[in-house]
């Protein structure tokens, strides 16, 4: 006997969403951090500063961004994830130990962290063009954001950085791991 597809209760698209915007606050949380942490190393070297003024200009997106989300957490009544201290630490640590590993490392990890990024509000913006359109167009418009962060990383050399393909394959599965849990948690 073939059983009817559960359908979702009346909260369903409520829980969706503070899903979608829990994830998306600790994304942009984390990627300040990781920019910090990439400034720590190699926003006062001397010689770098084509980079630090890059790094610093892409945080000040993220920070943007963040500051979105979170008030739309506060005026959609969504908390955040509770990793939110180990998300901290973890981007600190992440932007840290790629800009130790030079220049090229540090636009590696913008690059994988963008593209999966990208591919994570692309994903958003086509479930929500219906539902809140609005709040689609406020993520495509952060997606190009992060985007074309991810294009001057690769411009920049980010795909010739030392065991580029194993470090952007970390950095990745490290990436969407942290948005499912952050979906729940």
């Amino acid at each position: 006997m073939m059983q009817a597809p559960r359908r979702p209760g009346a909260g369903a698209g409520k829980a969706r969403l503070a899903e979608i915007l829990r994830v998306d606050h600790a994304g942009e949380l984390g990627a300040v951090h990781i920019y910090r942490g990439q400034r720590a190393i190699l926003g006062e070297a001397a010689g770098k500063e084509r980079i630090a003024g890059q790094l610093e200009e892409m945080e000040s997106h993220e920070a943007r961004h963040l500051a979105r989300f979170e008030a739309l957490l506060a005026e959609r009544g969504v908390r955040p994830t509770l990793m939110t201290p180990l998300w901290r630490l973890a981007g600190f640590t992440l932007g840290a130990g790629t800009a130790l590993l030079g220049e090229k490392a540090a636009h590696a990890c913008t690059e994988a962290v963008e593209t999966v990024i990208g591919d994570h509000y692309a994903r958003q913006v086509a479930e929500l063009a219906d539902r809140d359109p609005e709040l689609a167009a406020e993520l495509s418009g952060f997606r190009d954001e992060e985007l074309a962060h991810r294009d001057l990383a690769v411009e920049e050399g980010a795909r010739e950085a030392p065991g580029y393909p194993l470090l952007a394959a970390a950095i990745r599965l490290g990436c969407r791991a942290a948005i499912r849990i952050s979906e729940k948690i």
